[in-house]
């Protein structure tokens, strides 16, 4: 007997994990359309080399059909969209991607990476060793990993799913966090630092979505967090029935002559990722890893060819004096972690950090003061913002010296046009000095690969650093044990 071919819509179907669940659903077999009203590369040419782009920009009511299994909202789409109301007016299904991704895998595993930072890199370090040993599992992760062609894959005969959990709401229909839908078997909450504004105005009722969660555990399930991280710290150690509860905090590790490596019992293990927030990430793999028979042993030959995921404290470019860095880091706590991250793995050379002030959150006044101090590791600081893009966003106005008074940096520098940013770091002398390049976005149009190469070719002159300027580092990163 041949099996029924399900017929799946997406409204909004051009965001990240839309489009990636469209073309998973579509390699499974499933029949699958798709609508919006903005499609932008990559999704848009990944959707076309797939036979699945729309063929016309916008809704269309014609789209929803009675012989729809099942319709899937996605955030960007409102309550009043045209394609949904006919959706409801036939009563048909209607999911949000992560209530869809549970009935997926309603029959799998689930392992769900949680936290305001470090997921991504948590949920990719998992899916390499996973394929390293070539075990058969399913995975949604918000990055594009080397290695793998799609952010999310599903399949009827993988054993488990590895989610990465994101705390944003599901769809217009269903406003709470997407990590409620998934009801994990092993849940790893990698931090909390208050972040989306726009739809957590409170630091409470952030706080409560991962309290929910957590919470919302079944017996016999796995709860792991970072104790290092106090609010994370606080709802990990609430007594839960059944519950299996295990703190963890950075991996001990050793940073020599800009190499890092883990230390263990047999020896030092060398590694392509560095800073402390990433032997955090490290270790909470690590422990869920080890829920699901890969030994310690196993991790440690297979975390040396893990490069990291794409936009996680990537290398675009190198030269005997200069390494440059870009990383995703928007909200408070990456922009921090990133930043010492930079300087901790090369202490003597001069860092210059630039961060792009992009999303909601980033760009509104109350939440402005939440960056006080996350620059101070690096030597030059350098904010960018677009007015436009706050005028866009309905926000506002902010002035430098509002973003000079939030970050607690008098000497910050702040561009607010793409051509001003790129003048000024080519006029940097490059000797000894690295470049961090930090944004959900892209500085203004910024070819960011482009200004690497021309930063690296820029001539550099050899000059005397400051003796007390290098003791002053000194005593900035802890000692590792």
């Amino acid at each position: 007997m041949s099996k029924t071919i399900k017929n799946i819509h997406f409204i909004a179907v051009g965001g990240a994990i839309m489009h990636n669940l469209a073309l998973a659903l579509l390699q499974k077999g499933y029949r699958v359309t798709g609508s919006d009203d903005e499609i932008y590369d990559p999704a848009k040419s990944r959707l076309e080399k797939a036979g699945i782009l729309p063929k016309k920009i916008g809704w269309n009511t014609d789209n929803i059909t009675e012989d729809l299994d099942a319709v899937i909202l996605g955030m960007h789409a409102r309550k009043d969209n045209p394609e949904l109301k006919k959706a409801e007016e036939l009563g048909l299904k209607v999911y949000s991607f992560p209530e869809y991704v549970f009935e997926q895998t309603k029959n799998k595993q689930r392992i769900a990476i949680a936290g305001s930072h470090g997921k991504t890199s948590i949920t990719s370090i998992i899916l390499h060793v996973l394929k390293y040993y070539n075990r058969n599992f399913d995975y949604l992760v918000g990055a594009q990993i080397e290695g793998f062609d799609l952010m999310v894959k599903l399949t009827d005969d993988a054993p488990v799913i590895i989610l990465e959990a994101d705390e944003y709401l599901s769809s217009a229909l269903e406003m709470k966090s997407k990590f409620l839908f998934y009801h994990p078997h092993i849940t790893l909450i990698s931090g909390i630092a208050w972040d989306h504004f726009n739809v957590f105005p409170k630091f409470e009722d952030y706080v409560k979505a991962f309290e929910q969660l957590a919470d919302g555990m079944p017996k016999a399930s796995t709860l792991l967090w970072d104790e290092t991280d106090d609010i994370a710290n606080i709802i990990g150690k609430q007594v839960r029935d059944e519950v299996n509860q295990i703190p963890y905090k950075a991996h001990p590790y050793e940073v020599k002559d800009g190499k890092i490596s883990l230390k263990t019992k047999n020896g030092p293990v060398p590694l392509k990722i560095f800073g402390e927030h990433n032997m955090k990430n490290l270790q909470g793999a690590k422990e869920i890893l080890e829920k699901i028979a890969i030994t310690e042993d196993m991790f440690y030959k297979a975390i040396q060819s893990f490069s990291g995921a794409a936009k996680r404290l990537e290398k675009l470019g190198e030269s005997k004096n200069t390494v440059i860095y870009r990383d995703f880091a928007h909200a408070p706590s990456k922009v921090g972690a990133t930043t010492n991250a930079g300087k901790e793995l090369y202490p003597d050379r001069k860092l210059v950090a630039c961060y792009e002030l992009h999303t909601y959150s980033s760009l509104s006044k109350d939440f402005l003061p939440h960056y006080a101090e996350k620059l101070n590791a690096a030597d030059d600081a350098v904010v960018f913002y677009s007015p436009h893009t706050v005028e866009m966003k309905k926000m506002p106005p902010i002035s430098p010296e509002e973003i000079k008074a939030a970050f607690g940096r008098e000497d910050l520098k702040i561009f607010t046009t793409a051509e001003e940013l790129q003048d000024y770091l080519t006029s940097i002398n490059w000797y000894k000095a690295n470049l961090l390049l930090m944004s959900s976005g892209t500085f203004g149009g910024t070819d960011l690969p482009k200004l690497s190469e021309t930063i690296l070719k820029l001539p550099v002159k050899k000059e005397a650093r400051s003796t007390q300027k290098k003791k002053s580092w000194k005593g900035i990163f802890k000692k590792k044990s």
